[in-house]
């Protein structure tokens, strides 16, 4: 207690000192907490189930021909027909029992209010399974998914009925209408369970049974080649996964040899080989199943070394700090040390009050922590803030008390050690800054700024690359003109309309849009535009021949009228789609110039006919339009045909896109209203302008840019007070030499090159030592970049220019302040 004492009032005699050091290791604390918040949610957390360790994914990678439907939770690889699923829970003899899952949308209404949310259709035992119990009522069981389309009942997520409902224990055993069907509620699923895919966090569970029913025209629960179902299982005790996989492999190889590999049409020699092989993968399931993981492990585990390096370069400046006052406090410890205090006393004296400062700094480090969430938040569309939290759980805390400690020590170690082993009687005497030990502190401090230089640079380049990649993206060619445009979704089809109704809600909608003051043109998509969804079919074309291991796949989007005028897709032969191609009329498409590409085709091609999944050829092409982009803004473009919305007779979720001269904000305010003179109940979906649902299709580039630049500048603003202290430092340290040598003659401007030399050196060494780490870190990172080379040479010099201005900045003014020392009041200085 008396060393604590004794910290606190040695730190707040130099407050303004104390403050910087407490600053600097909150910022480097700080943004470490934070962005560990994030790789332990994304890349490091468990499922908040009983013994994670013991469940295991399946997926099935191989020929899957038929139809693909995957999303959040896994690529294509690892979906399965709900047909194989049965017959693998069914047979296998390894699993206490295989659960399956796949997401979808919900329009939920209660009360009289309806909210589009996200639903997850379950096994019945999905939650026996996990080993999870219900926070009120009952969970999903076998006897719920027995019959196709009987089990009404649903369970709620805990913080959707926290959020919804009020946590009112009444809900229970009453109906809520889910996508127009009425469900009971009849349980609650336990306080802090999501569901297993992260991303995704589903308001309701209900039964898989149900998907036909509240996914009104989809049919594929009895379809052995319709593949979508996402599947995980729960080891047996004393079973490894080994075990578990060579089994599972014997069953799925006798059930796709004996029972669907005769049910494959038109397939080659060599493709069915591989179908016949085609093996089933059995992995860990502890953290669920989602393919977020994969695409953010890159990205994340290199802001978390960013961030490490700041708080290393913050380090490096109170290591300075301490050295600096440890050669002022040189006279105290050998005072103290002559009258019988021990090193051993001493060291731990130093240590304490490192390790007072870095608590304070840990402490300050939370509120910058909570602050740089909030603002990674920022950079994050709606719907992913909703879907992860941002938040410092224990796990979080437990970090960052760690980092703490570890920082305290890391700074404090050396010149704890250092300062407790003075040589008495030259101390005494004040003549200790002229021995070997203060020359050593002397070059340990210079290691350390040329450190943070080196460090400083390597961030900086790499916020360069960034930089330039984002720039890429900002200049990309979308083919579509997206100002003054905005979009939104509806979905009467959740709501339980009919194909006649939800075609005549559309076509009303369309005209009340059209008749909002300013607006130019009003259309909709089946697809949303740049929104990451991909829809794809197989198709036949006149002309060219599609081979039984031939790509004959091509993107394909249901627009309305106007649809290409509307977006500025220029047309360049036949016509665009008008309100009579619809219903029983003749089947039309559009195709873009990929199309044409893929298949032969020439700018001739209007009036050849196609055929969807291998179907007859009965449907015409009347236009050709430019190529414009369709999922991504950074992929490529796709082949693509367009059809007309209203020639599908299952159609029931649009997205509308409204052209409008008025400002966006004023044509935003006009959707919802619209929307409810049409239907109160239906939910507007997805409400924005396209400006933002570009700039939402690319937040990652945003992301890792704004992240990685505020970073590096910081470290720089960091390696830029380190530098100037070890050079005020060295300055005043030096004060008797330099009034010495500008009694003998020297010049003003000759003690500042002096001083300048030094920093020229230090800046050399470390940015040779930072461009070679900045090469490296940009080829581990090439993989981020659009449309750049990792070396990319203006990253590299820009960061070089930048750094050299910011360091002979911080050399200037020690080196000035030494050009103007007084040689009489030097000559006298101690």
């Amino acid at each position: 207690m008396a060393n604590l004492k004794f910290a606190f009032r040695r730190l707040f005699k130099t407050p303004f000192v104390t403050i910087v050091a407490i600053l600097s290791l909150a910022l480097g604390i700080g943004a470490n907490a934070a962005i560990f918040s994030l790789v332990n949610e994304v890349l490091l957390a468990r499922l908040p189930v009983p013994e994670p360790d013991r469940l295991v994914n399946l997926s099935a990678p191989g020929p899957k021909p038929g139809s693909q439907s995957c999303g959040t939770a896994g690529n294509c690889s690892e979906v399965f027909s709900y047909a194989m699923y049965r017959d693998l829970d069914k047979i296998q003899t390894v699993f206490m029992g295989i659960a399956l899952h796949v997401g979808f949308g919900a329009n939920v209404a209660f009360s009289g209010q309806t909210e589009s949310v996200r639903g997850m259709f379950v096994s019945g035992n999905y939650f026996r399974v996990l080993g999870l119990t219900p926070a009120l009522g009952r969970l999903l069981d076998a006897n719920d998914d027995r019959v196709t389309g009987e089990a009404h009942v649903a369970v709620l997520d805990h913080a959707y009925w926290q959020k919804r409902f009020g946590e009112n224990p009444a809900v229970l055993n009453q109906t809520m209408i889910v996508n127009g069907q009425p469900m009971t509620i009849v349980g609650v699923a336990p306080r802090g369970f999501d569901g297993t895919t992260l991303g995704i966090k589903p308001a309701v569970f209900v039964p898989v049974t149900m998907k036909e029913v509240l996914q009104s025209g989809w049919k594929g629960l009895s379809r052995r080649q319709t593949y979508w179902a996402y599947l995980f299982a729960r080891l047996r005790p004393g079973v490894s996964i080994e075990q578990a996989r060579a089994s599972l492999n014997a069953q799925y190889h006798a059930i796709v040899n004996d029972v669907e590999a005769p049910l494959q049409k038109g397939m080659s020699d060599q493709t069915m080989a591989k179908f016949r092989a085609k093996p089933i993968l059995v992995e860990s399931g502890k953290q669920g199943q989602s393919n977020v993981r994969g695409e953010a492990r890159t990205p994340l585990n290199l802001l978390l070394g960013v961030t490490a390096l700041v708080l290393v370069i913050a380090c490096a400046n109170i290591a300075n700090l301490l050295l600096a006052r440890a050669a002022a406090r040189a006279n105290e410890m050998a005072i103290r040390l002559s009258i019988g205090a021990n090193r051993r006393q001493l060291v731990v004296q130093l240590l304490v009050e490192s390790l007072v400062l870095a608590v304070l700094g840990g402490l300050a480090g939370l509120v910058v922590a909570h602050w740089t969430l909030n603002f990674i938040a920022s950079l994050l569309p709606a719907e992913d803030v909703v879907a992860f939290r941002f938040g410092l759980d224990p796990a979080v805390l437990a970090f960052a008390a760690a980092v703490t400690l570890g920082t305290g020590i890391l700074f404090g170690l050396f010149p704890a050690l250092h300062s407790t082993r003075p040589d008495l009687a030259s101390t005494l005497k004040g003549i200790a800054g002229q021995l070997s030990g203060a020359r050593g502190a002397a070059r340990f401090r210079t290691v350390l700024a040329t450190a943070q230089i080196a460090l400083s640079l390597m961030l900086l380049v790499a916020a360069g690359l960034f930089t330039k990649s984002l720039f890429n993206v900002s200049r990309v060619d979308l083919g579509v003109k997206i100002d003054n445009v905005i979009t939104f979704g509806v979905s009467p089809k959740l709501n339980g309309y009919g194909f006649d109704r939800a075609m005549t809600f559309f076509k009303r909608l369309e005209d009340e849009l059209a008749a909002v003051p300013g607006v130019t043109g009003v259309t909709a998509s089946l697809v949303p535009l740049l929104a990451g969804d991909n829809w794809g079919n197989d198709v036949s074309v006149q002309g060219f021949t599609c081979g039984p291991d031939t790509n004959c796949n091509s993107r394909f989007n249901e627009v309305g009228p106007g649809y290409f005028r509307t977006l500025g897709v220029p047309l360049i032969a036949g016509r665009e789609f008008t309100s009579a191609d619809e219903g029983k009329s003749r089947r039309v498409v559009i195709v873009n110039e990929a199309f044409l590409q893929k298949f032969g085709l020439g700018r001739d091609a209007v009036g050849t006919l196609i055929g969807e999944r291998g179907g007859k050829l009965d449907t015409e092409i009347v236009g050709i339009v430019q190529n414009a982009k369709y999922s991504e803004v950074k992929d490529k473009i796709p082949p693509l045909y367009f059809r007309p919305y209203r020639q599908d007779d299952n159609m029931g979720s649009l997205s509308f896109y409204v052209r409008s001269s008025l400002p966006l904000d004023q044509t935003l305010a006009a959707v919802r209203p619209a929307v409810a003179r049409l239907d109160p109940n239906l939910p507007v979906e997805d409400l924005r302008s396209m400006p933002q649902q570009v700039r939402d299709n690319v937040c990652f580039d945003r992301f890792m840019t704004l992240l990685s630049a505020a970073f590096a500048s910081l470290a720089t603003l960091l390696a830029a007070i380190g530098l100037y202290g070890v050079l005020a430092y060295t300055v005043a340290q030096r004060t008797r030499e330099i009034g010495l040598r500008m009694a003998l003659g020297a010049a003003p401007g000759r003690v500042r090159g002096m001083v300048l030399r030094q920093v020229g050196w230090m800046t050399l060494v470390g940015g040779i030592i930072g461009l070679a780490a900045a090469v490296a870190v940009g080829r581990a990172a090439r993989s981020l970049f659009y449309q750049l080379e990792w070396y990319d040479p203006s990253a590299l010099a820009a960061g070089v220019v930048l750094l050299s201005g910011v360091a002979l900045l911080a050399g200037f003014i020690p080196a000035h302040r030494a050009s103007r020392i007084d040689p009489m009041t030097a000559l006298r200085y101690e």
